[in-house]
């Protein structure tokens, strides 16, 4: 199967398996602020990912590129990111490193918004000098590398060698002029995994990508003549990973939380649980794929809307003052911490 296929078949299974229901997020609670002495009108969405002042803490993250049809999505994606001053990334580019025919789908996005941050996409196998023609095919502000080992398993046509990877993002990272950013498609990071991204390569920027949105393991069993469905559940949830991350808290680093993101009340809590910025992808493929450009907007402008509420309703004029809020942590996510001796007590005491 052509690569371009490929691309057309995860968007269709994607949209299909992405319902966005109940996940960890559900299983964390604000303390209310009765007495929160602040004025809606008041609040900025202003947050600092890494180098980069975002106007917003909503991130349209990778989704796709690569093929024919994806150039359209793509395209209103840039979009929108112009007309919100959202960051953006594009989906993978080894489709466009390896057929120049696949180029406009990633360019697309420049074109459409010639100011905006963005951040071109490679997996771990890249070599540098694919590195760079990534970041420049878009002129791109920064690069996302993308962590997808249980994807690849599950692909039939998938990678089976992981060798050297971690020796490979740090051959990138310090060769490119732009900042680089590692990230997972969804199955979430671990603390031993940021550790050594963070303190044996010195990355500055990590993603979680966790477990609640768009499943890539159920999306590639679909694509299976002989499916694996007991690995659909895989991973680590958002909320576990970005707990995992805070482990590593006292270090210089920028953290992104995605998957599962379902509306600005999750950004909060995201927010709240150390991440700098929240990406979005499926629950903005969706859109893009059935409403218009002008409803798409409409939704963002929505989730701010939300983000704006909840900061009112606790009492903060900043993103950055979700850090210190009490957070409680209850159910699954509150068994897995405990298990992994995270300090829940210390979180909904702080």
């Amino acid at each position: 199967m052509d690569r371009s296929q490929r691309k057309m078949d995860h968007i269709q299974h994607a949209l299909s398996t992405n319902d966005l229901q109940r996940n960890g997020f559900d299983d964390v609670r604000f303390i209310p602020n009765s007495l929160p002495n602040i004025h809606y009108g008041n609040t900025l969405l202003v947050t600092d990912l890494g180098p980069f002042r975002l106007t917003s803490p909503i991130f349209i993250n990778a989704m796709t590129g690569g093929a024919a049809a994806t150039t359209e999505i793509n395209q209103k994606l840039a979009i929108i990111a112009k007309e919100r001053g959202l960051a953006m990334a594009v989906g993978s580019q080894m489709a466009a490193l390896r057929d120049p025919t696949a180029r406009e789908s990633y360019t697309i996005v420049r074109k459409e918004n010639p100011h905006g941050i963005l951040f071109a996409n490679i997996g771990a196998e890249a070599t540098v000098e694919q590195a760079q023609a990534a970041v420049e095919m878009i002129e791109a502000n920064a690069l996302q590398i993308h962590l997808n080992v249980m994807q690849e398993l599950l692909m039939p046509e998938g990678d089976r060698d992981f060798s050297g990877y971690l020796e490979k993002i740090q051959r990138i990272k310090n060769k490119l002029s732009v900042p680089v950013l590692v990230k997972e498609v969804g199955f979430g990071m671990s603390a031993d995994t940021i550790q050594k991204l963070v303190v044996d390569i010195g990355i500055q920027m990590i993603d979680v990508g966790g477990r609640g949105g768009t499943n890539f393991a159920k999306v590639e069993n679909l694509r299976r003549s002989q499916p694996l469905p007991m690995f659909d559940d895989w991973g680590l949830s958002t909320v576990e990973s970005l707990l995992e991350a805070s482990i590593l808290a006292n270090r210089h680093l920028s953290v992104m939380a995605t998957g599962g993101v379902r509306h600005g009340l999750d950004v909060a809590k995201a927010l709240s649980l150390g991440a700098e910025a929240v990406g979005i992808a499926g629950a903005l493929l969706r859109l893009v794929k059935t409403r218009t450009i002008d409803e798409c907007l409409q939704a963002v402008d929505a989730w701010h809307h939300e983000i704006r509420i909840a900061m009112t309703s606790l009492g903060i004029a900043n993103t950055d003052r979700f850090r210190g809020l009490p957070l409680v942590i209850m159910g699954q996510t509150a068994d897995y911490a405990r298990l992994r001796g995270i300090d829940l007590v210390g979180l909904a005491q702080r």
